[in-house]
């Protein structure tokens, strides 16, 4: 009874709470509701490509409030709610203002347009992240795939050459060296789908290794300026060269999606003999894309108005086992200088979700032999050649990569990418002296695994980390070999290196905090450790050396910091201190080389890293979406630098190399080099149909001598430019440009270069000097329906003769391009 009676009691009041209880609940989840119903995501896209835009500020400027999209494009805006005026802004792209409402009626998708202004690229790769330029503290500038197509570029470092900002050194057809920044080979770095290209053996002197890629399977070319040693490593001292190739597409259906390119082109300064030919092919799931390109060239016709000293009057010929100089018939013609080239590249991508993507590529390329022209037109004092014959053997490149992308975010990431690459490098240098019967026969071979690791976390809607880890392995093997074209006989000769391996381990980190809709900033840190074991066993029985292996360790840290500020949507600056480094390789160590006549380059084991420290300020203007201006200045001082100097090997300042008695020299840490310069670039977009723009690139670079003096650096080139006028109307694409370069007069140029008289004209006095040059160009592109183009090409109007600076070979004469493309 006394239970029942108290059940009867408190039953009331038990049903009263659990119906505030009830109450309760509902109210919260009413709650829940309206902040879920409240909460709105806003997605942001480009209107030409549809995809996502990162880093869109999203702006309410009454009461200061701003949220920014993700890598999807989207942002949380319910704090926007009932807002007449939400400015969406995003540098390159015409801003857009709406209403919540008007966004509501939108569905909350909105496109915003590319600014009409080319010199904004949006997106960009270079940091092995695609990010929007807005995020990225350094001046980066974008080759895209319709420059390339209406420029109609030889070689890939013909394709750097048509950005304005790269100046290229030819010593040889068969070549390509850049200068950026005052720096050049080695303090440069090349970088393919996010893999280092440099190798072990990249030197101090001329590189012609960019050749190896193939310009028509190139999507994107992206140029880093200033030192990219955070995220590459050693070599990224003056700029970071990204090529980004082909890449597989999937289908939006089941249905097998196919498309392709097939090019033919000739031109008549080197009576090229060019076909390409590319299909890509994907469905939901795997993708995938094969491209095969082969070049010939003959030898290369230059100009009729210059420098009498660049033509080619005579040559050398084999006849009846002797070495005789015979006249040229066209001393126009630089004999021999004609190549040909071959590039291959397959890739298979596989994405079985949204949250994993794997990609194998695999790329190919390899010359013919081709000579290098510079030691052919060296002669001695009785008026004989140095060489009867000086070529490169066939240049090989194979590089298989495997690329594997997450995004599935967890703790410690947002999405990772996994590189992993193994590259073979193969060339040789073959060269014989003027009526002597020993050929000298010098390979190399170099196996290079790497694998980086770099991992992007979102710390907050305004922060994020960047973070990696890489290790790079180099395996170089090198022989030499004499035989005697007499006889037939070959035995061992003297190695241009030793054999040896080369590693580097490093970590690295990116911190990124957006402060306000306005201002960015960006710091970084690397740590890098190297070794270098050398063999020269190969070379004990030519050279006195006082060691038969040799070990290098060393360490490198360095850090940047970067800020970027966009007060408006019309002004962007960036202001950035950085720092890079490069370690000694087995080329800087080990090598046997003459670098002039009456010289040897010898071994030096003792090299320690140089270090790069570098300041920069941008600043673009837009106005009015009709022009812009855009102008960095920058100073960069190496110091340390590794460069050649008098040495001894076991005593002795002289040696015999190749036969003849040559001072011995050495790269040694015994110097400094300092750059100061600027780029300028000015857009103006007359109307829809005609841009004018031009390029202007100012350097002066200065390097401590061995006796306390200073000389011009050697890789500072003249003053360089281009000037553009473009008109686009329907089918038509034409462009009219300068590309023009100042020169150096005697007194002005580098110490080292007045010791190759032989590349340069001369003046009143007889000694070298590199005159200026401007050239007058007309390229059009005109689509004949949606599968087939004709592309036209008018270089060098004026038919000048020059050589750009430092080069060996002079430039193409007048030269008529016609290339017939088809798309599918």
């Amino acid at each position: 009874m006394f239970h029942i009676h108290k059940l009867q009691l408190y039953l009331p009041r038990l049903w009263n709470m659990v119906s505030k209880m009830r109450i309760l609940i509902l109210v919260v989840i009413v709650c829940l509701y309206a902040q879920v119903g409240f909460g709105q995501v806003l997605t942001v896209l480009d209107f030409e490509s549809k995809k996502p835009l990162e880093m869109v500020a999203v702006i309410n400027q009454k009461y200061k409030l701003a949220v920014y999209t993700d890598g999807q494009g989207n942002a949380e805006i319910s704090a926007f709610k009932d807002f007449e005026k939400i400015e969406l802004r995003l540098f390159g792209y015409t801003p857009l203002i709406q209403s919540f409402s008007e966004l509501s009626d939108l569905n909350f998708i909105v496109y915003l347009n590319p600014s009409l202004i080319n010199l904004q690229q949006a997106v960009v790769s270079a940091t092995r992240w695609s990010q929007n330029r807005q995020e990225i503290p350094a001046r980066i500038t974008t080759i895209t795939k319709e420059e390339r197509d209406l420029l109609n570029p030889q070689t890939a470092a013909d394709l750097l050459g048509i950005s304005g900002e790269v100046f290229i050194q030819k010593s040889q057809q068969g070549g390509g060296s850049p200068m950026i920044r005052g720096f050049s080979t080695n303090r440069l770095l090349y970088s393919v789908d996010g893999v280092r290209m440099n190798s072990a053996i990249y030197r101090s002197g001329n590189l012609q290794n960019v050749i190896s890629l193939d310009p028509f399977a190139i999507e994107s070319t992206e140029i880093f300026f200033g030192p990219g040693s955070i995220i590459y490593g050693s070599d990224a001292i003056g700029a970071v060269m990204s090529f980004q190739t082909l890449q597989p597409e999937f289908s939006e259906t089941e249905k097998m999606k196919l498309s392709g390119n097939a090019n033919l082109r000739t031109t008549t300064a080197n009576n090229e003999k060019t076909g390409h030919f590319h299909l890509k092919y994907g469905n939901k799931k795997w993708a995938g894309v094969s491209s095969i390109t082969h070049y010939d060239f003959d030898d290369l016709r230059m100009g009729s108005n210059g420098p009498k000293e660049f033509l080619r009057p005579t040559f050398v010929e084999r006849i009846d086992n002797q070495d005789v100089l015979v006249e040229n018939p066209n001393p126009k013609i630089q004999v021999p200088s004609g190549y040909s080239q071959l590039n291959l590249m397959q890739k298979i991508r596989f994405s079985p979700n949204e949250k994993w993507d794997f990609t194998y590529a695999f790329h190919y390329s390899e010359t013919s032999d081709y000579p290098r022209f510079d030691r052919l037109i060296r002669f001695r004092p009785n008026g004989q050649p140095r060489s009867a014959e000086w070529f490169y053997g066939p240049q090989k490149w194979m590089m298989n990569h495997l690329k594997i992308s997450n995004s599935s975010p967890t703790k410690y990431f947002d999405s990772f990418h996994i590189n992993l690459a193994y590259q073979i490098f193969e060339e040789s240098r073959i060269d014989r002296n003027f009526n002597n019967p020993i050929r000298r026969n010098r390979a190399e071979k170099v196996g290079a695994f790497s694998a980086n690791m770099d991992f992007l976390k979102n710390l907050s809607s305004s922060a994020k980390i960047f973070y990696g880890a890489e290790w790079v392995n180099n395996d170089v093997a090198s022989i030499g070999l004499d035989e005697d074209i007499d006889t037939g006989e070959i035995k061992q000769g003297p190695a241009r290196y030793p054999n040896a391996i080369w590693n580097s381990y490093a970590v690295y980190t990116t911190y990124q905090k957006t402060i306000t809709p306005q201002s960015l900033i960006q710091t970084g840190l690397r740590y890098n450790i190297f070794s270098l074991q050398s063999d020269f066993e190969n070379n004990s029985a030519f050279y006195p050396l006082p060691f038969s292996t040799a070990n290098n360790e060393n360490s490198a840290l360095i850090a940047n910091a970067g800020w970027v500020f966009t007060p408006t949507g019309s002004w962007m600056m960036h202001l950035n201190a950085s720092t890079g480094f490069r370690a000694p390789n087995v080329d800087d160590i080990g090598k046997f080389f003459d670098s002039e006549p009456g010289t040897v380059t010898v071994p030096n084991p003792d090299l320690k890293p140089e270090y790069a420290y570098n300041v920069e300020l941008n600043v673009s203007k837009v106005f009015g979406d009709r022009a812009m201006i855009d102008i960095t200045g920058y100073y960069t001082y190496l110091d340390n630098a590794i460069v050649r100097r008098s040495f001894t090997l076991s005593g002795l300042d002289s040696i015999l190399y190749d036969g003849e008695l040559s001072k011995v020299l050495a790269l040694q840490n015994a110097s400094f080099v300092q750059i100061i310069g600027l780029q300028a670039a000015l857009e103006i977009k007359f109307s829809r149909l005609l841009t004018f723009n031009s390029k202007l690139n100012l350097q002066k670079g200065t390097e401590e001598m061995d006796d306390g003096n200073q000389s011009p650096s050697r890789h500072a080139p003249p003053t360089f430019g281009v000037t553009r006028l473009e008109y686009s109307k329907n089918k038509w694409q034409i462009q009219l440009f300068s590309e023009y370069s100042g020169g150096f007069t005697f007194d002005q140029l580098p110490l080292e270069e007045r010791g190759k008289p032989e590349l340069y004209a001369r003046d009143d006095n007889g000694n070298p000097y590199s005159p200026s040059w401007a050239t007058i160009n007309l390229k059009g592109l005109y689509h004949l329906n949606k599968f087939v183009s004709l592309s036209l090409g008018f270089e060098n109007l004026t038919d000048v003769r020059f050589r750009t600076y430092s080069s060996g070979i002079a430039a193409p004469g007048r030269n008529f391009i016609i290339s017939l493309m088809g798309n599918f």
